[in-house]
């Protein structure tokens, strides 16, 4: 069993002993310079060695201070470099957890640009819409839906989730090439069990029948509904942001002016007291700008 002496006190003798200087002790560990002076006596005591003589203005190390000085600063170098490996391995690897739809439809589509950036640093994508659990996943960052704010994560805003009907340019023309808003409810329709779809019928003014609206292919993720559409299997409430590429090189067609929101969002959240993590910083500036980039090009 090891008799070891208060470890707070042996930290402030080290630094202590370093400088030779109780002010600067002070300074390098944000404590006052009376508080050095306590730990110190108080390791004194403990040991029942003097380890600093007083004299005008100054400490000078005793010898049997000297003795101890050069061990205890061996270790603590031996703690430091043990730490600093640590450090060093968590900053090679970012891993990111996202759920299907967005890593699918946006960031698995970019994220190679992230870490041509910086080679350094390895990336992993975690691809679930199971809720990251920062307790116990090996997860630094998440790209989480929903209306945040998260308690004790703290979370940036990406995009707002809305959402509009699109179908294939080819499904439009089979179907005269036109759509009014009542042809909708007789359309195929993709996971006609979305609660998107009622809500946005409703604000379109379009009376939704009780139950389910028709029976249709499921899918389990918008990324999987918005290529179901583009293969001409029907109409798909999707969120333009994601698909804008699509639009704009006519895969899919935005059949009405309409979009919806249930209030929504996309957050890049993080443990509040990893903020400041240089790797998870790195990453939410590169998120943040490739996100207004391409709003903007929007």
């Amino acid at each position: 069993m090891r008799r070891l002496p208060p470890l707070a006190a042996v930290r402030v003798f080290e630094a202590a002993a370093r400088h030779e200087n109780f002010t600067a002790a002070a300074a390098e560990l944000g404590m006052t310079q009376a508080a050095v002076s306590y730990q110190v006596k108080l390791l004194e005591e403990r040991v029942g060695v003097a380890l600093f003589r007083r004299e005008r203005r100054r400490v000078v190390l005793t010898e049997a201070g000297r003795r101890a000085a050069v061990p205890v600063g061996r270790a603590f170098d031996a703690i430091d470099g043990a730490f600093a490996e640590l450090r060093a391995e968590d900053e090679g690897m970012l891993t990111i957890s996202s759920s299907q739809t967005f890593a699918n439809t946006w960031l698995a589509w970019r994220l190679g640009g992230f870490q041509m950036g910086h080679p350094e640093m390895a990336v992993r994508l975690s691809v679930s819409d199971t809720l990251a659990d920062f307790s116990i996943d090996e997860v630094d960052v998440a790209i989480r839906a929903g209306l945040g704010p998260w308690p004790g994560l703290d979370a940036d805003l990406l995009i707002p989730i809305d959402f509009t009907p699109m179908c294939s340019p080819g499904f439009l023309a089979r179907h005269g090439g036109r759509l009014e808003l009542a042809d909708l409810i007789r359309l195929p329709m993709i996971s006609p069990q979305d609660p998107w779809w009622p809500w946005w019928l409703n604000e379109a003014g379009i009376e939704v029948p009780k139950g389910r609206l028709r029976s249709g292919v499921r899918m389990d993720s918008q990324a999987n509904e918005g290529n179901a559409a583009m293969a001409g299997q029907g109409v798909a409430m999707l969120t333009p942001f994601f698909w804008r590429n699509d639009l704009a090189e006519g895969r899919l067609v935005r059949l009405f002016d309409q979009v919806s929101t249930r209030g929504n969002a996309y957050w890049l959240v993080a443990p509040e007291h990893r903020r400041g993590t240089p790797k998870i910083k790195r990453f939410r500036e590169w998120l943040l700008a490739e996100i207004r980039q391409d709003q903007r090009q929007g």
